[in-house]
């Protein structure tokens, strides 16, 4: 199994004569260094097991030594498969198994029926499936570990590219692109309210005018919309037809992976990533009755369909809960539209459905409750008789002052609710279900104007405009994703993730905001690597990879075929200059980082200078906009806003003075550079200055904030130990303070302003406690292995001022650009022989013979000469 609390649990189930061990997950992984996939020897991947992962394959290659048979029980999907691969590899290299019998069990479910019953019925590894996950795996590997580096030399701050990372990205940043470039348009809508012959009222829209057929769009001016207001409001109304027609809704099938992310996104505001932790939770079980039960089906799943015993036990509970006219009178089956699904296996469904939400609550936290909750009504609901609706459409005639017009008004009522009086899908734009019922009208009865309260007329003409398209959200992305078939939905979470953690993408009330970090990126590839960010690519290659765990193509000839165009085209960058890049970056940007100017002159005219041309530049801490008469002209802004404007340069068309400094009658100003808004004090040459610190908004700096940051550092007091000053302050990494070389966080940049001498000998006492001394040496981040000629451990570190590889006392710094977890051994060797470490220990000397007596001249030579060498030695100058 992967999870201990599992093994515990099945255990449990199979009784003593089993011994249930865990491998916490995957035991090996492509070590992050080039060369683990080669493709030049037909794709051969290095494989490398953690220490920690190490210590589990010990304790199970030890359990196998004793055991009659070996049977691999991991996750029923792809990457279950592959673990259980993994430690069969690692088994056979320990020479362990010998000929004892290998099975593989697969359960839906972590119930002792579910269990018991996969017991019977063990098989081999599927080996199809195996390959897809190399594949996969490589494919990874490959697109990230090629593109990574061309990404760090072309763009200097970008971190990482990605296969389905970088598609979602710029999905992302295509629909803000959208927005950007959005042209709203005016339109008017006109209703009409009308008295029916039993004074009830009906409200109509607009359907045709003199002739012509009214669409939503179609009325462009407030002059139009007026002249058919008065035509309405002298004109004669006629029922002209009503028509209603019985309709039927039917329910949603059951939750798939991504269909549980979008609906708990919708309706609990789960992130995506937070759903799946839930939802682990949930299946691996929790303690009821003194025994721990998994509550629901395995959560990674493309399927729709359910079990047979499911299904009746679901429709048996609905006649209970329900009545029986709520069960349909034959079972419902399902099958899935998303593209490149795989359903081999169950839909996400509630182990027992007799287990109502209400009876396990008391056993769950209200996360858990609240998911199980949305999955059991979903379920239900899969299976309840649809609802019937009646919908009925009155069209309207009016005539009057020569001309003619058509309205037209909709209503539906619900004649049986069926499974809507359970649940009821969440819809990102909120489509109102409640029935809005018409009153009865016959053909040919004349209607009336009706007066209603608070309107000035009983024709309501309304001026409107459109809108751009929305934000993704992660519901909608993820909808989105799976509808172009990128990618597998058991993967979104952590796409998702990846593209927050490196700041690529930021949340702003659930939308997707792209980062300006994240624009630059994917226009990059865009403009250099268009195929391999295209759409239809992206789903063209996850249907090979679905063919590999079907066993209908090689993996190996697959990425062949990917990599042979893929490394060529990264050949071809390699002459591509900066320049290039930049120039393409301001075309493709230009929507964004030049928008118009209100005032019509050209949005890339420098403001300082008049005569420059602003243009994107790249620095390692990330992309700004500058002048193109650099150095003579310092102008320089951030990109344009992101978002709501958050974090957006408050002074890009120059200082914005926020007053007068007291003490010395110069003034303040906020101002923009590429590192982000900053305050400034004069106008001096060097000028006293102070960047805003995170959390803080220039829309909202004023003047004392702005002297608050520039009279930092701040004096907190003497310490009561030497009596040397404490000082608070803002650094690289946030709020301080600051003693002998000692510095300890303060919580937030506020508390710079305000921490008094008490805390802050505390918090330096206990920064002191920790680190044995006034800086703690940086914990390693990755081990490369033992020098290859000297001996002694090299790691990579991240220090004060970046990343670096360290052996015995040499520390050499990782080029400017450069993963650290990247690096490899040699790489690392040659830094450290560059600053002087790693040389071989020097071998015992060999026994000299005696050296032949030297002429008198010779030996006054050569004493001339060691002097000289002594001497520039001791001047430094050698």
């Amino acid at each position: 199994m992967e999870s201990p609390a599992k093994a515990k649990t099945i255990n449990k189930y199979l009784g003593s004569g089993y011994q249930v061990l865990a491998s916490y997950g995957h035991v090996r992984d492509l070590p992050a260094k080039d060369g683990s996939v080669k493709p030049d020897e037909d794709f051969a991947m290095s494989w490398e097991v953690d220490s920690k992962s190490q210590k589990r394959l010990n304790e199970i290659a030890a359990a196998v030594k004793d055991a009659d048979r070996l049977i691999l029980a991991t996750d029923p999907d792809r990457e279950g498969e592959a673990i259980s691969w993994h430690v069969l590899e690692v088994l056979h290299k320990k020479r362990v198994l010998k000929d004892k019998p290998v099975e593989r069990v697969v359960f839906n479910a972590i119930t002792k029926q579910a269990i018991l019953e996969a017991m019977k019925h063990p098989r081999a590894i599927d080996a199809p499936l195996v390959d897809a996950y190399l594949a996969r795996r490589a494919l990874d590997y490959l697109v990230g570990f090629t593109l990574s580096p061309v990404l760090w030399r072309k763009l200097p701050g970008a971190r990482s590219a990605g296969r389905v990372q970088s598609v979602a990205l710029r999905l992302i940043c295509d629909r803000e692109m959208e927005i950007e470039t959005f042209v709203k348009e005016e339109y008017w809508s006109i209703l009409a309210n009308l008295k029916t012959p039993s004074a009830e009222v009906l409200q109509a829209g607009l359907t045709g005018f003199d002739g012509r057929k009214i669409g939503r769009l179609d009325i462009k001016t407030g002059d139009e919309a007026e002249t058919i207001r008065r035509m309405l409001e002298a004109a004669r109304y006629t029922v002209a037809s009503v028509v209603s027609k019985p309709a039927k809704r039917h329910p949603q099938p059951p939750f798939t992976t991504s269909t549980l992310q979008q609906e708990a996104s919708r309706k609990l505001g789960f992130a995506a990533a937070r759903t799946m932790q839930v939802a682990q939770k949930l299946y691996e079980g929790v303690a009821i009755g003194g025994e721990t039960t998994g509550l629901i089906t395995y959560m990674r799943t493309d399927g729709v369909q359910i079990a047979g015993e499911a299904i009746s036990a679901t429709r048996k509970v609905i006649g209970q809960d329900f009545g029986d006219n709520y069960v349909p009178e034959k079972p419902r089956f399902y099958s899935s539209k998303a593209k490149n699904a795989q359903e081999a296996h169950e839909a996400i469904r509630p182990t027992d459905l007799a287990r109502r939400p209400r009876d396990v609550a008391r056993f769950l936290d209200p996360d858990q409750a609240r998911l199980y909750e949305l999955i059991w009504k979903r379920t239900m609901a899969s299976q309840m008789e649809s609802a019937v609706l009646e919908r009925t459409t009155i069209d309207i005639d009016a005539a009057g002052a020569g001309k003619t017009a058509t309205l037209r008004a909709t209503g539906s009522v619900v004649r049986f609710d069926g499974f809507l009086a359970l649940y009821q899908e969440g819809r990102d734009d909120e489509e109102d279900e409640a029935a809005r019922r018409l009153p009865a009208v016959d053909d040919g009865a004349p209607l009336a104007l009706a007066a209603v309260e608070g309107k000035p007329s009983a024709i309501e003409a309304d001026q409107h405009f459109t809108t751009p398209p929305p934000r993704y959200t992660e519901a909608s992305l993820v909808k989105k994703m799976e509808e172009l078939g990128i990618g597998r939905p058991s993967t979104y979470a952590s796409t998702l993730q990846t593209l927050r953690d490196r700041d690529y993408v930021a949340f702003d009330k659930k939308q997707l905001v792209p980062q300006d970090k994240g624009r630059i990126v994917t226009a990059f590839l865009e403009s250099f690597f268009n195929r391999y960010v295209e759409y239809d690519f992206t789903a063209s290659l996850e249907e090979q990879l679905d063919r590999i765990s079907a066993g209908e193509l090689s993996w190996r000839e697959v990425l062949a075929n990917f990599w042979r165009d893929f490394s060529a085209s990264v050949d071809e960058t390699k002459d591509l200059r900066v320049s290039q890049v930049i120039d393409a970056l301001n075309d493709l940007l230009a929507a964004h980082i030049f928008p118009p100017r209100e005032d019509g002159k050209d949005p890339r005219a420098c403001p300082t200078c008049a005569t420059g041309q602003l243009s994107l530049k790249v620095s390692r801490f990330g992309a700004f906009i500058g002048c193109s008469n650099y150095p003579e002209c310092s102008y320089t802004r951030q990109l344009a806003r992101n978002g709501d404007g958050e974090g957006e340069d408050a002074a890009s068309d120059g200082p914005k003075v926020l007053g007068t400094d007291p003490a010395t009658g110069l003034e303040v100003s906020l101002r923009s550079g590429r590192f982000g808004p900053y305050v400034q004090l004069g106008e001096d040459a060097k000028p006293r200055r102070s960047s805003l610190p995170r959390g803080w908004s220039a829309a909202d700096l004023d003047l004392a904030r702005a002297l608050q940051l520039l009279s930092l550092p701040r004096d907190v007091g003497a310490h009561p130990e030497d009596g040397k000053m404490i000082t608070a302050g803002l650094g690289r990494y946030g709020p301080f303070v600051q003693h002998d070389g000692t510095y300890a966080n303060l919580g937030s940049a506020d508390e710079v302003f305000s921490v008094g001498l008490n805390r802050a000998v505390d918090l330096l006492a206990e920064k002191r406690s920790k680190t044995g001394r006034g800086r703690a040496t940086p914990a390693a981040l990755k081990e490369l292995g033992e020098h290859p000629s000297a001996g002694g451990p090299i790691t990579v570190r991240d220090g004060r001022y970046g990343p670096y590889v360290n052996w015995a006392k040499v520390n050499a710094t990782l080029p400017k650009g450069s993963d650290p977890m990247a690096v490899t051994l040699e790489q690392a060797v040659e830094l450290i022989a560059a600053k002087g470490g790693g040389k071989a220990a020097p071998k015992k000397a060999a026994t000299k013979k005696p050296a032949a007596k030297k002429p008198a001249a010779a030996k006054k030579s050569a004493s001339r000469t060691k002097a000289k060498a002594g001497g520039a030695a001791a001047d430094g100058t050698s």
